[in-house]
């Protein structure tokens, strides 16, 4: 593949990775990540269709995106998911298909997502407690969570992560037993600090725990956490090891240690806009290129203008961030 079919951005980071958002709806309300009443959901008409996903995610391919990871909202409460799995996995190129979900409704689909070709999974776990997962989620359900971990172990994920969102003043005391829980058994853990996505707009400086701090609070607990060889320099993770050989932890410090000079993300939301980051306040909308009859080379010129456009680093840390006016379960986690 010439330099020319591949999504290459003027700093010369290569693109192969894309999330695709299935819905924004969720059966949960994660105060980080959307309101907990009266959320305004896309209607059905403007999300875009299975065939439309899989047209999309064809014609990324064929400018070498080869990683894919379903998000949402909620993924799973998109009906027949399975079937989008199936079909993702049949496309030239593609060699990895992921998923992200809060794992409530995981027990029940797991067996046939494995069998429709999904890969890897990245679970929601921002505690062991249900108070505080209520008080996150504001909504029950805990203890589905972990019947959805413990279901995708016993059929045979190999690769299951664990996403624990760390707040200040209201998770510090979750470390110490997630890690104890990710040691026991052999999950990978990563930390992701709170970054301004919420839909209340809640989020101050002040609610971010740094990985640093949580990494600290771990080896007072556990002893010494060695750092793991960075086999994929475009992951976001920071990945270590405790010393005794027993887990994974990773950080993911997009606020206090941005990590956009690797980045090789894209993402499409579940109404058809394609966004260079996770950030971006720049959207281009797929879908109409797709329903007014558009070409799968107008695609490819789309995609290139949206790559060719990503800025150095999402601007967190500067005094000129524009913070996104979608919240994430908009976006696409």
């Amino acid at each position: 593949m010439t330099d020319s079919r591949r999504l290459v951005d003027t700093l010369g980071r290569v693109h192969n990775n894309l999330r695709i958002s299935v819905t924004d709806r969720c059966n949960i309300r994660c105060f980080y990540c959307m309101p907990n009443e009266n959320v305004q959901f896309k209607p059905r008409a403007e999300i875009l269709t299975f065939e439309e996903i899989v047209r999309f995610t064809r014609v990324a391919a064929s400018l070498g995106v080869d990683k894919v990871r379903l998000t949402g909202g909620e993924p799973l409460v998109r009906a027949d998911l399975c079937d989008l799995v199936s079909e993702l996995a049949a496309i030239p190129g593609i060699r990895d298909i992921a998923m992200t979900t809060n794992g409530v409704l995981l027990a029940d689909h797991v067996v046939a997502l494995k069998q429709a070709g999904l890969k890897r999974l990245n679970i929601s776990l921002d505690g062991l407690r249900e108070e505080t997962f209520e008080r996150i989620s504001r909504r029950q359900g805990l203890d589905r969570v972990l019947e959805g971990i413990f279901a995708a172990q016993r059929i045979g994920f190999e690769r299951i992560r664990l996403n624990a969102v760390a707040i200040r003043g209201i998770t510090e005391d979750e470390i110490v037993p997630l890690g104890e829980f990710a040691r026991q058994h052999n999950l990978e853990l990563r930390f992701i600090e709170f970054m301004p996505l919420d839909a209340e707009n809640n989020w101050c400086d002040d609610q971010v725990l740094s990985g640093s701090e949580i990494r600290d609070t771990l080896e007072n607990e556990f002893g010494p956490l060695r750092l793991s060889e960075r086999t994929d320099l475009s992951q976001p993770a920071t990945d270590y090891r405790f010393e005794d050989g027993r887990g994974v932890i990773g950080f993911i410090n997009p606020v206090t240690q941005p990590f956009c000079g690797s980045c090789n993300r894209l993402r499409i939301t579940a109404e058809g806009k394609i966004r260079n980051c996770l950030f971006s306040i720049a959207e281009w909308d797929a879908r109409e290129v797709m329903r007014s009859g558009g070409s799968d080379e107008q695609l490819v010129e789309l995609l290139q203008d949206c790559i060719l456009a990503k800025k150095p680093g999402h601007g967190i840390d500067s005094p000129d961030f524009i913070r996104p006016e979608r919240a994430m379960y908009q976006i696409g986690g």
